[in-house]
């Protein structure tokens, strides 16, 4: 008796969660996504406002100013966010993700004075700040493999057929 009850409230629990896991999932990113980009419309809000402009500055050859770099990367993310959170243009917005994800995690190669206390091992906060972004990736590549489910939040590899 006690096996079955407790049987069918994992059944419970299992089916909740794998009807609403994944859309939980998107959202949960999207909104991280969202915050993040609009807390850099607002100079000095964000801690890694400094780091990330210091950052595109160092890629784009000191072609783009900062004031510049923070209003795109704000937009950038923001747009990301949203995308995210509705669900809509989900191949655009995960595309804006994975092109932007990379330049996340170039602070440690390029600012290891700012990233690690002892590199590699011994990150400080920002470095923490930025390799958490790893988890985002990971969350991003399982958001995509649902772009095939048919718009019910499936992983599939399958192609549309209609």
């Amino acid at each position: 008796m006690i096996d079955e009850i407790r049987q069918r409230v994992d059944d419970l629990i299992v089916g909740w969660t794998a009807a609403h896991a994944i859309e939980s999932l998107r959202v949960s990113l999207g909104a991280v996504f969202l915050w993040f980009g609009v807390l850099k419309f607002f100079p000095g809000a964000s801690s890694a406002e400094e780091l990330a402009t210091d950052t595109i500055q160092m890629i784009s050859f000191g072609l783009v100013r900062p004031e510049v770099s923070i209003f795109l990367l704000a937009a950038w993310e923001s747009l990301i966010g949203i995308g995210l959170i509705t669900g809509r243009a989900l191949r655009a917005t995960l595309l804006l993700l994975f092109l932007q994800l990379p330049g996340t995690l170039m602070p440690l190669a390029l600012f290891p004075e700012l990233t690690f206390r002892s590199v590699p091992f011994v990150p400080t906060l920002e470095g923490q700040y930025i390799i958490k972004n790893l988890v985002l990736a990971s969350a991003g590549l399982v958001v995509a493999a649902t772009v095939r489910g048919r718009g019910k939040g499936r992983v599939s590899a399958e192609r549309d057929r209609g």
